[in-house]
């Protein structure tokens, strides 16, 4: 009983600070003639309940895709509609056809917001509640300390409930998280059509559709392709498949329409990056604007040929030695992979890498506390720009100290507590003095955190050159990107160096 109350007064927590936020000011209010993200949201309840489905993703004169038209997959125009015939019944001013653009009132974003929070008690809060039940190997306070954690993420918290653009972002990560469950609990069927609504609602959750695909063939090898194996692989297809065939049903019925929403979800023609966000391809543009001279064909080529390289061998370890564990270290990576190399990268995107990592907190606390603390960081010019600097900066004070006092991170620093013994066994092979790793991780750790409360701190008080509008913001992408390159090499060596991995497979056969 003692351990539900604490559950429950933790959730009650998470809330407190998501309806904290959420009471600031957000991305574009009173700012026509685009309004910005948070219109976008709204424009879509208009557009989905006004229109005929056929329409929902062409232009014409009653949906100007040029005023927020209408990019994600399906089921989230699906969720606008359900969303609308609730403002419809509360006040249809709100989706007035035409009339309703940059409709603003303190009624209609008191309902915003309680969507999203509805959202995330629905999807997103169970998902993680039932995970961190689930862990194995630690005690009933520690569990609960790891909801709590990871409910006060600053990153998803101030995007959804302080920026407002892209809303719902927990919707589709909660999906993913449950999608995670399913297959880690062997419910693969489950965890399959979970993980496709995922897909469905946001087509960025793409960046773990590579391990979710190794896994589950993984096991489909491990069983047996010419028995259960084969089975199983067979009622994963039919999953999919009729998943998909179930959210695009009324985009089949023409080619058109088919292909005109794959447009729409992949507009290649936005270019290589968006804004400043903290990848490759934007911080090397610092020294060779790439999407200035490559042609645009060439750019997708070379971003997609560096990803696969990336995650190749994560992937190939996954598919030949399945383990839950190998599973979500492998989700860490590739999604890092996405997020620094893939093409049309948004800085919002960061939030399909700090997922899994929540997912590993309990198992490398330093490191993952420290992956998302630069993660925020790496959204600051997005969060400044929506004046979020007072609740960014305690969001992530609660959380580091929330991270600090749970699992006691400066203490668990050795080579063993950041899964890097086997690796150094393997370096000291050839190197006998190789122990001064996680020192070195120590004084990375001290140098990362001083060089972004500097960062942060001249940001807001000191004025950029005039020739360099933009230099504060480069820094921060810039500072961003090679902190997410260290975590990618160690996220990296983890996987291939798992020697827990080995020692379950030996186990289980």
């Amino acid at each position: 009983m003692e351990k539900w109350n604490l559950m429950a007064v933790v959730v009650l927590l998470g809330l407190t600070v998501r309806w904290t936020v959420s009471l600031n000011s957000y991305s574009g209010a009173g700012k026509p003639p685009m309004f910005g993200d948070y219109e976008a949201q709204r424009h879509w309840q208009e557009i989905t309940f006004n229109l005929p489905v056929k329409q929902w993703y062409f232009n014409s004169s009653d949906n100007n895709l040029q005023y927020w038209g209408l990019d994600y997959p399906p089921l989230t125009a699906y969720h606008s509609l359900l969303c609308a015939y609730v403002a419809k019944f509360i006040n249809p001013d709100w989706i007035a056809l035409h009339s309703s653009r940059g409709y603003e009132s303190q009624s209609h974003k008191l309902f915003m917001r309680t969507t999203v929070l509805i959202a995330d008690l629905l999807i997103y809060i169970p998902a993680v509640i039932l995970y961190c039940c689930c862990l194995k190997e630690i005690s009933t306070k520690k569990k609960i300390a790891n909801v709590l954690c990871i409910l006060l993420y600053p990153g998803l918290i101030l995007i959804d409930y302080g920026h407002f653009q892209n809303i719902y972002n927990s919707v589709s990560l909660g999906f993913a998280l449950w999608g995670v469950l399913g297959v880690s609990c062997d419910w693969d069927l489950l965890g399959s059509l979970a993980f496709c609504l995922a897909i469905n609602y946001k087509q960025m959750e793409l960046y773990h559709s590579l391990p979710f695909f190794c896994f589950l063939l993984g096991k489909c090898f491990k069983k047996g392709l010419k028995g259960e194996g084969f089975v199983l692989l067979i009622k994963l297809s039919c999953t999919v498949v009729a998943s998909f065939i179930l959210c695009w049903l009324p985009f089949f019925t023409e080619r058109e329409q088919t292909l005109q929403v794959l447009r729409r979800l992949f507009p290649v023609d936005r270019g290589l990056f968006e804004d400043k966000v903290a990848n490759i391809w934007c911080s090397f543009s610092i020294f060779l604007k790439i999407k200035d001279i490559l042609p645009r064909h060439i750019q997708i080529i070379i971003s997609f040929c560096f990803t696969l390289l990336s995650l190749l061998p994560a992937c190939i370890k996954l598919t030949l030695q399945p383990s839950p564990r190998g599973f979500r270290f492998t989700l860490v990576s590739c999604a890092l992979s996405f997020f620094l190399f893939s093409f049309q990268v948004h800085e919002k995107s960061i939030l399909l890498v700090s997922l899994p990592v929540c997912l590993v907190l309990s198992e490398i606390p330093f490191m993952s506390t420290w992956f998302l603390l630069v993660s925020t960081f790496s959204m600051l010019p997005l969060l400044l720009k929506d004046e979020l600097l007072i609740p960014s900066v305690v969001t992530t004070m609660a959380f580091f100290i929330a991270c600090a006092t749970s699992f006691s991170i400066f203490e668990k620093t050795s080579e063993e507590e950041l899964q890097l013994k086997s690796f150094s066994i393997s370096v000291r092979k050839y190197l006998p003095c190789f122990t001064f790793l996680p020192r070195i991780i120590q004084y990375l750790f001290l140098i990362s955190v001083i060089t972004m409360a500097l960062l942060t701190l001249i940001t807001v008080t000191l004025e950029p050159p005039q020739k360099l509008p933009d230099l504060f913001s480069v820094l921060i992408c810039f500072l961003s990107c090679l902190n997410f390159l260290f975590f990618l090499v160690y996220f990296n060596i983890i996987i291939m160096w798992d020697s827990k991995n080995g020692r379950n497979q030996k186990k289980t056969n």
